[in-house]
């Protein structure tokens, strides 16, 4: 059984599955926390891997590509819950709070943190809405994510400079961003975005970068990287090949052997 993923309101997602389950290569345009409920996520980024553990809450910065194994527990059943909080409501959060940030001010950002009393019980608090035994009108959808910001901010006040951080993403290096994120296979809009630049802006740069079109670039990235794991790494590619961002097997056999002129199998 694949994974099943459900909105219980406007930005609350419960995710549910009873075997090992690949996610897709996700753009995070929005923060958000979650809890993991029950099994393990893994979670692989260009800044490295991370587990998150049964019972362990995380808070997911904005603007970033993230790939997911979910494993079940032992019980057989995998959960995990996350609560959206949007540009819109944090914006009017703080507003009406009067924060004002410091400028330049830098924050190391940890992807887990250790959950308070106060963030275990908010979960907590979720259930009927998860179990469907209570329904959630727009007003009080508002006031729960309105609660997790204070909670947040009452766990990590320096959260605030990541949760009130409007700016938009600044134009960053690009060579350095495609060579260490070309293993996702997310569209154009989101390299684009993620690298501060229009989809055209993006198109100018990666063709003055790279002397070449963004998707002929990638594709060319993936096969060399492969062919390194397979000569070097002495890797099967059936290990492989989703991890570099071809959608199946036999597309990436294809790609191999138009590019190199012979079979994996001839290595």
């Amino acid at each position: 059984m694949s994974e099943k993923s459900e909105i219980i309101f406007d930005k609350l997602v419960y995710s549910c599955a009873f075997e090992k389950y690949r996610g897709d290569e996700e753009f995070i345009p929005e923060h958000f926390l979650g809890f993991q409920l029950s099994g393990e996520t893994h979670a692989f980024s260009a800044d490295g891997n991370s587990i998150v553990k049964e019972n362990s809450i995380v808070f997911v910065r904005k603007n970033q590509l993230i790939r997911t194994i979910k494993y079940p527990s032992k019980s057989g059943k995998y959960q995990f819950v996350s609560i959206t909080m949007d540009n819109e409501i944090l914006r009017q959060y703080a507003l009406e709070n009067k924060i004002v940030l410091e400028r330049n001010h830098q924050i190391k950002h940890k992807l887990f943190f250790e959950a308070d009393d106060f963030l275990n019980a908010y979960f907590l608090s979720l259930s009927p809405y998860i179990n469907k035994t209570k329904e959630a009108t727009p007003k009080l959808a508002n006031l729960k994510i309105r609660e997790a910001i204070e909670l947040l901010l009452q766990s990590n006040p320096d959260l605030r400079y990541i949760l009130f951080d409007f700016s938009e993403p600044y134009k960053i290096d690009l060579e350095e961003f495609m060579n260490q994120n070309f293993m996702f296979n997310v569209s154009v809009e989101a390299f684009a975005r993620l690298t501060g630049r229009s989809v055209s802006g993006f198109k100018r740069d990666f063709a003055r970068t790279f002397n070449t079109t963004p998707k002929r670039w990638l594709k060319e990235k993936r096969l060399d990287e492969a062919m390194y794991r397979i000569k070097q790494k002495r890797e099967k590619p059936a290990d492989f090949y989703l991890d570099l961002g071809f959608e199946n097997l036999s597309h990436f056999y294809a790609s191999f052997k138009e590019k190199f002129g012979f079979t994996t199998s001839e290595i």
